[in-house]
């Protein structure tokens, strides 16, 4: 299952999404890993979660942020929760590459038996049919 979370900056997302991180740290049996462009929310997650600062990436789009996460996935079985903060500052392109981004991420998802969570900065007016369906 994927699950976005959309609103304007300023709107309280990452609050929202770092909230789901603590609550699946205490519920969830697999591990949890949290991807976040920078290192500013070191200190407000847990030191059980794997926390992956992607500006050590240069990722430059939402492709090479398919392969990182895939790359997560083949790593590690266990990982049961990927929470992601921002990820139009993670990786860009157009919307459309953000739409199969998510329909390839519900893919894996399904496969894996994995979770995925993310925000991005995006008015729900403004979001297509295909980001709403996640949100």
């Amino acid at each position: 299952m994927i699950r976005v979370i959309l609103g304007e900056k300023g709107t309280g997302k990452t609050k929202m999404l770092l909230d789901s991180v603590h609550a699946a740290v205490e519920s969830e049996k697999g591990n949890v890993v949290f991807i976040n462009n920078g290192s500013q929310h070191i200190t407000d997650v847990s030191h059980k979660i794997r926390l992956v600062d992607t500006s050590e990436f240069s990722i430059k789009n939402y492709e090479e942020f398919y392969g990182l996460v895939c790359g997560i996935l083949a790593q590690n079985y266990d990982v049961s929760y990927i929470f992601v903060d921002s990820i139009t500052k993670i990786a860009s392109g157009e919307e459309a590459a953000l739409e199969e981004l998510l329909e390839k991420l519900e893919a894996i998802c399904q496969k894996f038996e994995v979770q995925i969570a993310m925000t991005i900065s995006m008015s729900v007016a403004d979001a297509s049919e295909k980001i709403k369906k996640f949100a």
